[in-house]
């Protein structure tokens, strides 16, 4: 029997990736249904236009379904696929330029910008959670790939959801690094900790055999060139840290470039607004190369190849966002971490890691502090809290910066918070 998949943000140009995935894994995720749900009418149907071009090109025989009715788009899914954004790309414009007024550097998913994001977001993913718990079938996941998927899925799951966090920087590096050493991705295997967008990678094993330490010793201008950090560092730490690293080991830098270049959501617009026209050629029927550029690589091969394994019970190894349960030292159980585990019917089963090194473990208990805060703030509207979690923050920290940046980050998302303006 086969399964009913919604995507709440089905209008998202991500979408025609997701489908991808899909179509490359009908013999284990035979999908009866699929359902794209957006409030965007006109932008749900060119997005649908090609998705179903796509479908077709494959053969796939079920039925895609199209609509703004989020009830109808729930009524008993099997799988609910969580990638919307709060405000659109004007609002991300507003995470990653506003707190530049503050000498502090903007970006979507982490610091101020982050903060911002998640205030947002939570209480939108909660509602959803709770209207999919009435109206999905029996056990069905969730599954969240919208950002911030750390401080997401830990509200998620915080709310008794059955719901996994899923991020697309492990599969990403995993692919680049099959290509590095010419074998198939399957072959390569990564020792992943951290939060989602903060961490590092402590070991890369390549036929069950850890290839690091010649990476390290040998040539790491490669591996730090891949995550946009000095060599030095990547050497020092003997390991690769994630992109999003460089927000905190190099954030004077990076702040000097952001406020010397065009802003991250400058780019995705015009990005965003060519896939649209480019959706709209009746005779396209397979992704469009310029979509690698709008970022979330390899999304589609980490969204479909998860829902599969809930799906049919694999047992295979992803990196998720999930409790941590013990798996991570240093950490509560409850807290949500980003690290392989073991995939099956019955969810996402993390394995016993090592302890972190103590300037990655920090590091790692900062920001966590950071997000439990960012989840209690956005669920109760409290502006006390939400001061709290920024100056939890490590890209923050400073009273006489946390008070009017939050009380600027408020105005500026005035519409989208009416919890911290009762």
């Amino acid at each position: 029997m086969g399964v009913k998949i919604a995507v709440v943000g089905g209008g998202s140009t991500y979408t025609p990736e997701l489908v991808e995935g899909f179509a490359r894994r009908m013999d284990r995720l035979p999908i009866d249904e699929l359902v794209l749900l957006d409030p965007d009418r006109e932008r749900l149907e060119l997005v649908a236009g090609l998705t179903r071009r796509m479908l077709e090109r494959v053969g796939w025989r079920g039925k895609l379904v199209v609509t703004t009715d989020r009830s109808a788009a729930l009524d008993g899914a099997d799988f609910v696929l969580f990638q919307l954004r709060v405000g659109g790309q004007a609002a991300r414009m507003v995470d990653e330029t506003l707190p530049h007024r503050f000498g502090i550097l903007g970006q979507e998913t982490t610091g101020p910008g982050g903060f911002a994001k998640a205030l947002r977001t939570v209480p939108v993913i909660l509602d959803l959670a709770e209207e999919t718990a009435r109206r999905a079938a029996p056990g069905a996941w969730i599954v969240d790939f919208t950002n911030p998927v750390g401080i997401v899925t830990q509200a998620l799951l915080d709310s008794g959801a059955r719901a996994i966090g899923l991020c697309n920087v492990a599969i990403g590096l995993q692919r680049r690094l099959a290509v590095q050493f010419g074998v198939e991705p399957e072959r390569v295997a990564l020792e992943h900790v951290g939060l989602n967008h903060l961490t590092w990678e402590r070991a890369v094993f390549v036929d069950g055999v850890d290839r690091l330490p010649e990476m390290l010793d040998g040539d790491p201008s490669r591996a730090a060139d891949e995550v946009g950090l000095p060599v030095e560092l990547v050497t020092e730490l003997r390991a690769i840290p994630s992109y999003y690293l460089r927000y905190y080991y190099c954030r004077d830098e990076v702040l000097a470039e952001q406020l010397a270049g065009k802003s991250r959501a400058e780019q995705v617009m015009e990005i965003e607004r060519d896939l649209l026209e480019i959706y709209r050629d009746e005779t396209l029927n397979e992704k469009p190369k310029l979509l690698e550029k709008r970022g979330g690589a390899f999304y589609s091969e980490a969204a479909a190849q998860l829902i599969a394994s809930l799906h049919s019970g694999t047992g295979d190894i992803q990196v998720v966002n999930v409790r941590n349960c013990g798996a991570l030292p240093g950490l509560p159980d409850d807290a949500v971490v980003e690290i392989p585990a073991r995939i099956d019917r019955d969810g996402a089963h993390p394995a016993p890691l090592a302890a972190m090194a103590p300037e990655i473990r920090g590091l790692v208990q900062s920001v966590k502090a950071y997000e439990d805060l960012a989840v209690e703030a956005a669920i109760h509207g409290n502006r006390g809290i939400a001061t709290k979690a920024l100056l939890a923050h490590p890209l923050v920290g400073q009273y006489s910066v946390a008070r009017p940046l939050l009380q600027a980050l408020l105005e500026a998302n005035r519409t989208y918070l009416p919890r911290f303006f009762r």
